[in-house]
């Protein structure tokens, strides 16, 4: 059976999800992609509440999603948890593909004091 590119890709966000949750010490940075907007935000699985969120709307980028969006969101999600004092997280690729931008939003949000 084949799929398509959007089905392959939650079947691998689900298949990633039942081992990937996020908790009150330890909670999970979800990143989401769509054609003109990059997304990305940290979430307490066991209360079900987002903690922090950021995207390139927010930011009112003009190119929202392309890899200096993903680098901006990196960046401020990064600083809006350090606000928060949240440091620790556990990195959801939504079914991504670690490269091009999911990559770049990770590297920017280690620069700025992530850890995943």
């Amino acid at each position: 059976m084949k799929y398509t590119k959007a089905e392959a890709r939650k079947r691998r966000h689900y298949r990633v999800r039942n081992k990937v949750s996020g908790t009150s010490a330890k909670p999970r940075l979800n990143v989401f992609k769509s054609n003109t907007y990059f997304y990305a935000q940290i979430i307490d699985d066991v209360k079900g509440v987002t903690l922090v969120s950021s995207s390139s709307i927010k930011l009112g980028l003009k190119n929202g999603c392309n890899i200096d969006a993903a680098k901006a969101v990196g960046k401020d999600i990064a600083e809006k948890a350090k606000n928060k004092k949240i440091s620790n997280v556990v990195f959801d690729r939504g079914g991504y593909l670690f490269h091009g931008k999911v990559k770049a939003f990770a590297e920017s949000a280690k620069e700025n004091g992530m850890k995943f």
